[in-house]
């Protein structure tokens, strides 16, 4: 299989949908789809801060529904989940943009992207190894250790990275550099934290060019490793491109 892994959307539509057409992807019944048989994989963080949650939403269920995409969770897409299921979660960092998009629908509307989405959520696993384990995805990264197991030390690292627990004086949570350290022969492809430039230490590499702060939507193709990017339509907020920590 071929696969265009793709970056932290967080309601960029336009430029999501900008990057699958340089991609190569024609749209056939509302949707985009790859004349060779390539599959967008989705590294979480669809929604919140961009102009356009609900439709990044409605498409990445809709192409998953139809084995069309392949997606993981990010922490943004985790607080949404445990919003639209009824739990007690703090409407801040982004989370309000989608709830406000959300409450502006229909009912009939809300209930069904609402539901599109949980089911994407519930039906896809915390990181995916594809080609036989050679390529494996999560959003914010994982240890080579972590990689085949499943728990809650490892939905953290996947959604969260390699934190300290510790943030630094501006309230950003300071994360280990756990790329650094890593020696397997697996491709590990994750976002989560935005850099300027997509950075590969190794094996690894980090593809969330903070589209929604005025950077780029970037995807990494695989198995050619390339990386193709679009421009943001976002204004630069310079501040949320910081450097990784050890």
């Amino acid at each position: 299989m071929m696969f265009d892994c793709i970056g932290d959307i967080h309601g960029c539509y336009e430029e999501c949908i900008t990057l699958l057409e340089k991609l190569g992807y024609k749209w056939k019944d509302d949707l985009p789809v790859h004349p060779e048989g390539r599959l967008p994989v989705f590294l979480g963080d669809l929604t919140d801060r961009g102009p356009a949650s609900v439709k990044v939403m409605e498409l990445v269920s809709k192409l998953f529904q139809k084995n069309l995409a392949k997606y993981v969770p990010g922490n943004h897409c985790d607080k949404l989940y445990r919003y639209l299921i009824g739990r007690n979660v703090k409407i801040n960092n982004g989370l309000e943009t989608t709830v406000a998009e959300l409450k502006a629908l229909s009912h009939k509307e809300c209930r069904q992207i609402s539901h599109g989405f949980k089911k994407l959520y519930e039906s896809s696993p915390l990181y995916l190894q594809l080609d036989s384990g050679q390529l494996v995805v999560a959003h914010a990264g994982i240890k080579e250790a972590f990689i085949g197991i499943t728990n809650k030390k490892v939905k953290s690292f996947v959604l969260y990275g390699d934190v300290t627990g510790e943030t630094d004086d501006t309230g950003f949570p300071i994360r280990r550099d756990w790329a650094k350290h890593y020696k397997g022969d697996a491709w590990i492809v994750y976002g989560h934290t935005p850099v300027k430039a997509p950075r590969q230490v190794g094996n690894t590499i980090n593809i969330d060019t903070g589209c929604v702060f005025g950077g780029a939507l970037t995807a990494w193709r695989y198995p050619e490793k390339e990386l193709i990017s679009v421009p943001s339509l976002q204004p630069l907020i310079e501040e949320k491109f910081r450097p990784i920590g050890e």
